[in-house]
């Protein structure tokens, strides 16, 4: 069944919460206290090691939707309590702590804020205990994608990797046009970084079927040293370089390889660059790198995105992709929770979320969907830009079309068989 039910947050109540949000202290475990009868929600996430930030504001957005929620009166009178537990970022740690938050902290949803890697071993889990879960940050594609992982109580709200694939492909397709054709790929290795990699590959060779995968280089997650995989590239001497890498991992490998001229040297396709806390942490942010949004005060340019900005930044930190996503993923499960009147049953919570349209303020047109198929964020705004070296940092940005998205899509779903 397909429900649609828009929601929406007011200027007012955004800046209420974020400025309450101040002023709380994120460190693990973190509880947002509530009076009365609470609903307890766990959150997994990395709030420790070189990419925190990103958990600190995973955090923070799921926050600003719960705090908001609660000045309101909460659901039908009880209240939300998230509990924010530190995995960093170690799969087996994020197994550990969400089978805790189950069993001994009493959390009848998970709503999940773990890279890839941890997002697995937390899928695992919510379905071997059959608990109602959103995964806000994971973008590897087979999480929801490949139907052997499905369950119908497991959402996504966070990007998937196969939309920016098919987006990025048909940007960098417009380079290879112009006679960059001889490709390097510099990813993590992982499954998000193998996975989206290929994807991205695939999508590019489609779009533009003289460009020629010259070498690829796979460094290990939170690598301190990137030298060998940097000599790699210039030993290629490639024309275009196609990179996942992310976070900590992606300003560290940027600060390295500037050292050796490497951006000098050839065109770049850095799909994670364009949070700006990660552009400002580089040192000598190269102008001309073309980047997806992860996100950004403009994309879209809308006064609900203005408004949710300025809210997220009370909280002292600049807002980022897992931000917006897990602010969304929250958004999710507490209209699924108005809807059920606060039933935390998991398959009415799960009929409830399924099909799901919601108002946001990272919508294409202020919506974005929970598509009914296969349980995933659709309609959120996306496309690619180029770096400049000062705010905004992205600019020259160009939408990529949901139907075109959603017709390849389809199509890469046909041919990997999971429809």
């Amino acid at each position: 069944m397909t429900v649609s039910h828009r929601t929406g947050l007011s200027r007012r109540s955004f800046l209420s919460a974020a400025g309450a949000l101040g002023a709380a202290t994120l460190a693990a475990p973190s509880i947002l206290r509530a009076q009365g009868s609470t609903i307890r929600v766990g959150v997994p996430t990395i709030l420790s090691g070189r990419v925190a930030i990103l958990g600190e504001t995973a955090s923070i957005g799921a926050k600003m939707a719960v705090d908001a929620v609660n000045a309101a009166g909460g659901i039908d009178g009880r209240m939300i309590e998230l509990v924010i537990r530190d995995t960093k970022g170690k799969p087996d740690e994020a197994a550990r702590i969400t089978r805790e938050l189950i069993s001994t902290d009493g959390c009848q949803i998970i709503l999940d804020a773990e890279a890839s890697g941890g997002a697995f071993a937390v899928h695992e889990v919510v379905r071997d205990t059959g608990t109602y879960c959103v995964h806000s940050i994971s973008e590897t594609s087979s999480l929801t994608a490949d139907p052997a992982n499905a369950a119908h109580w497991i959402f996504r709200s966070g990007r998937q990797g196969i939309h920016d694939a098919i987006a990025g492909g048909l940007y960098a397709s417009e380079l290879a046009k112009g006679g960059v054709r001889r490709w390097a790929t510099c990813s993590p290795d992982y499954a998000y970084g193998r996975d989206t990699t290929a994807e991205f590959m695939e999508f590019l060779t489609i779009f533009a079927p003289d460009v020629k995968l010259v070498g690829e280089t796979w460094p290990k997650s939170f690598q301190p040293d990137y030298t060998e995989n940097i000599t790699n590239l210039l030993n290629l001497a490639p024309e275009a370089l196609y990179t996942c890498l992310w976070g900590g991992d992606l300003v560290a490998f940027f600060d390295q390889a500037s050292l050796y001229g490497l951006f000098d040297q050839f065109q770049t396709v850095a799909v994670n660059m364009g949070d700006a806390p990660v552009l400002e942490a580089i040192k000598n942010l190269p102008a001309g790198i073309h980047s997806g949004n992860r996100y950004h005060k403009d994309i879209p340019d809308s006064e609900a995105n203005e408004n949710w900005n300025e809210a997220f930044r009370k909280s002292g930190k600049l807002p980022t992709n897992w931000g917006w996503q897990a602010y969304t993923g929250a958004c999710f499960v507490i209209e699924a929770l108005r809807a059920t009147g606060g039933d935390i049953d998991r398959d009415k919570l799960a009929e409830a979320t399924r099909g799901r349209t919601i108002d946001s303020p990272l919508g294409v047109s202020g919506t974005v969907t929970m598509r009914e198929s296969d349980n995933t964020l659709v309609d959120y705004a996306l496309g690619y830009g180029k770096t400049i070296s000062e705010a905004p940092y992205l600019t020259d940005f160009q939408p990529m079309a949901w139907d075109v998205i959603v017709e390849h899509e389809t199509e890469w779903k046909k041919r990997k068989g999971f429809i």
